[in-house]
């Protein structure tokens, strides 16, 4: 009491503007990773040019994450789950139209989130310490999309063939995905969209 009355913060309420501080500037750390990567590769993308993309210095970048591994998979588990629940937000109501649920789907797959995946994939194949941390994550990650495409497809589990059906359309996806890091080629994946809604609307019904 006396602390407060001479004019001293309390550590309590200058506790919470720290965590505020700090869990922005983990915030920053986390997309700026994650854009390094998709523009540069794991090759091109060290935790000092994270670090100057986020406008933090190197031994902040470190406190949060002390090494690059940890700094990438954080990274991109981060922007997975911003995905999943903004791809959840789209249709708070429940799905109505298939075809924007599958064309909202693929569009996982043709994002930075993805094209930081694949050079975390490619990375990781070469990475002892890398490798058990991305395929955790990539399995994790498979799942809970699964999950996401099951809900909103309105898809019954218990039918044969229909989790194979789904986890086929998402493995078209991520093919797409692949092919869009070469080309932008929108109006062939529209087509292929259409055409796996009603393959859906077939199977799933």
């Amino acid at each position: 009491m006396g602390a407060v009355k001479a004019g001293l913060v309390d550590p309590k309420q200058d506790r919470a503007p720290k965590q505020d501080r700090s869990r922005a500037t983990r915030k920053r750390l986390l997309e700026a990773a994650v854009a390094c990567l998709a523009e540069h590769g794991w090759a091109g993308s060290t935790v000092s040019a994270v670090a100057e993309r986020a406008g933090v210095s190197r031994g902040a970048a470190q406190h949060h994450f002390p090494t690059r591994e940890d700094l990438f998979t954080a990274a991109v588990e981060y922007v997975a789950e911003q995905r999943s629940t903004a791809l959840r937000a789209l249709f708070p109501d429940g799905p109505t139209d298939r075809r924007a649920v599958v064309r909202a789907l693929v569009d996982l797959y043709t994002g930075p989130l993805f094209r930081a995946a694949l050079h975390l994939w490619v990375a990781a194949s070469n990475e002892d310490q890398l490798r058990p941390r991305v395929t955790e994550l990539e399995a994790r990650v498979g799942r809970e999309t699964h999950h996401i495409a099951v809900d909103l497809l309105g898809a019954d589990e218990s039918r044969p063939g229909v989790r194979e059906t789904v986890q086929g359309f998402l493995d078209m996806g991520r093919g797409l995905g692949l092919a869009n890091l070469l080309t932008d080629d929108g109006a062939r994946r529209e087509r292929i969209v259409a055409q796996w809604a009603k393959l859906l609307d077939d199977v799933l019904d």
